[in-house]
């Protein structure tokens, strides 16, 4: 288990960048980043084995993070006033974006389900193909198309309802 416990510090200090910087532009707060840069590490020390198991490293830390963060979301649906006046501190590495846009990114992610979320992130924010995307969700890039599919029709529904 020392190995483990070494191998993810290790990990921490070579990569928890990737997985700070992915937080802070999903949740826009580095509270709420520093928070999920602690979960997504504490999985792994929990569960050593995932580093073990996984196909890449990176993968996993990016897939586990945006995880995180689009739950840490969903958690929030029911304080959405205050994460719309939410931006991040000036002195982050966020680079510079729309902060109005992006708080209607996150509140339009809080309502859609876990893999049609991922999907949308990884697809319209990351720039991915629906091959990439689908390597990453371990599904087809048809069922790409479906779940891209499925947040145009709910983000519709939500327009025409509001």
């Amino acid at each position: 288990m020392s190995v483990d416990r070494t191998a993810i510090e290790a990990l921490y200090r070579s990569h928890g960048h990737i997985v700070l910087r992915r937080a802070r532009m999903l949740l826009g707060s580095e509270a709420d980043a520093q928070e999920a840069l602690q979960e997504v590490f504490a999985s792994l020390l929990k569960s050593p084995e995932i580093v073990r198991n996984a196909r890449s490293v990176v993968g996993w830390l990016y897939r586990a993070t945006t995880h995180f963060c689009l739950n840490h979301l969903r958690n929030l649906r029911t304080g959405a006033r205050l994460l719309e006046s939410r931006a991040p501190p000036p002195d982050t590495e966020v680079p510079a974006i729309n902060v109005e846009a992006m708080a209607e990114v996150r509140r339009v992610l809080a309502l859609l389900a876990a893999d049609v979320a991922a999907a949308v992130v990884y697809h319209h924010l990351d720039g991915m193909t629906h091959a990439e995307v689908a390597g990453l969700l371990g599904c087809s890039r048809r069922q790409v198309g479906y779940l891209l599919e499925r947040a145009r029709e709910s983000l519709a529904r939500a327009e025409r309802s509001a």
